[in-house]
């Protein structure tokens, strides 16, 4: 019997370090909707506003790809007064750089 997903899922397979589906087990036609999806939240954009994306950032202290992935998430850029939300994406950065093997 399957699993009922928790109550935020939203019905999408994981995307990092996922290979696929379980081909007997999932529903292909969901998996290649959600890849697709992805891959167009994550095309490069052009050229000139990844340098825009890329001087806000660095501006602001964070990665291009925390402050896009800011974008992708709450749908805004981030600017100097968001610094409460700034501070949050550095100590979520600083959190996975730990390694507990160390």
């Amino acid at each position: 019997m399957a699993r009922r997903p928790k109550r935020s899922h939203n019905g999408g397979p994981p995307l990092d370090d996922y290979d696929g589906p379980p081909w007997g087990k999932g529903d292909a036609y969901i998996f290649l909707a959600w890849r697709a999806a992805h891959d167009k939240a994550w095309k490069a954009p052009s050229q000139a506003i990844m340098l825009m994306r890329l001087e806000r950032a660095e501006r602001l202290g964070l990665t291009y790809e925390g402050y896009s992935l800011e974008i992708l998430e709450r749908g805004r850029h981030l600017s100097e007064s968001d610094a409460g939300r700034i501070a949050e994406i550095r100590r979520a950065r600083r959190r996975k750089r730990i390694s507990h093997f160390e």
